[in-house]
């Protein structure tokens, strides 16, 4: 079954090709009857505009990219990007818009997918994430000139338009709870340390943590298996922290299965907090406490915003809502039971 052309509505309208590539082109040299009965035909047969045939007329392509440097097999059990990739297609849809997304490698082959997409005119701009300081592709998208949204902190954007949110407040106000149910010896086990967004609750956990007795940080690569080995390190030192805050909720979950397979009892012995919310976070017994933000809100300003430069809108640098700090049953007042003292 061929695809339906131009030449078969010209054939059933009784019209000429070049009427019909006027009429839905939206340009004037056919009357509104015609115009109506060629629409009314090239819906009924089910034609499309083909996209590589618009792009050599230098039209939108009504698509736009997002390539994800991290293992496809993380993709797929942290709720995060899902969350996001949700957010943006709910906007992308309402606009007749597609997401053209790949996994890639390395920075390197992520910059020349988007020299690709960019030149064979088959995106309008694209989204990028997992920000690092001194960012390459950062100066290879200001070079190439096409529409981007920056989905991180803005001091590492360069000339992008950038969105973010206040990570720093976060782990402040996060640290703080903790303090206040009379915990003095906290870990964080943190992403990848090359990450802006990393470096940004490295700092702000420090600062927070200036009269704590004990404070540590370990990076890890967020996955399940690292959070597990961290927590297991952790949780064997002899002085062992009584509470661990998790840059993810996928390492917060591993970690609570190692406290229970270490026979540490959460909350009593440990108190767990887990970042970006998630149903993952509440189905576990107990549940854990978690930093919420509403991702897909999230994602959906972001493409609100990438839309809006690809119409030739200016669009300035904008600071979403901040995580906020949900207590449930994995954190609660600091006792030194027997069971920590012999840690």
């Amino acid at each position: 079954m061929k695809r339906p052309t131009i030449a078969d509505i010209a054939s059933r309208a009784g019209v000429s090709k070049v009427a019909v590539s006027y009429a839905l082109n939206g340009q004037p040299g056919v009357s509104e009857a015609t115009r109506a009965k060629i629409v009314a035909i090239a819906e009924e047969i089910g034609w499309r505009p083909n996209s590589a045939a618009r792009a050599l007329n230098g039209a939108r392509a009504d698509c736009v990219g997002l390539a994800l440097c991290r293992p496809a097999r993380i993709l797929g059990v942290e709720p995060f990007f899902m969350e996001l990739i949700s957010g943006i297609e709910g906007v992308l849809a309402d606009r007749s818009y597609a997401l053209l997304l790949q996994v890639v490698t390395s920075h390197e082959q992520e910059s020349e997918v988007y020299r690709r997409w960019w030149g064979e005119s088959r995106i309008d701009g694209v989204f990028l994430v997992d920000l690092h300081y001194s960012d390459t592709r950062v100066a290879e998208l200001e070079r190439l000139g096409m529409p981007v949204v920056v989905i991180g902190h803005p001091s590492e954007s360069g000339s992008l338009s950038a969105i973010w949110s206040d990570d720093g407040e976060a782990v402040r106000e996060t640290v703080g709870y903790l303090v206040a149910l009379g915990h003095r010896r906290i870990a964080r086990v943190a992403g990848l340390p090359e990450l802006v967004h990393t470096t940004v609750r490295d700092q702000a956990f420090a600062q927070a943590c200036e009269g704590v007795a004990e404070h540590v940080t370990v990076h890890t690569d967020y996955t399940g298996e690292e959070g597990a080995r961290a927590t297991r390190r952790l949780l064997s030192s002899p002085q062992r922290p009584t509470a661990i805050i998790y840059d993810n909720d996928i390492m917060a979950v591993a970690g609570l299965s190692v406290a229970q397979e270490m026979r540490v009892e959460v909350p009593r012995d440990l108190s767990i907090v887990a970042w970006d919310d998630s149903p993952l976070a509440q189905v576990v017994r107990p549940p854990l406490t978690a930093l919420t933000r509403d991702i897909p809100a999230y994602g959906a300003h972001a493409a609100q915003r990438l839309l809006a430069l690809i119409a030739g809108e200016s669009v300035p640098p904008f600071q979403d809502q901040a995580p906020v700090l949900s207590p449930r049953g994995s954190t609660g007042p600091f006792t030194a039971s027997p069971s920590v003292a012999a840690g």
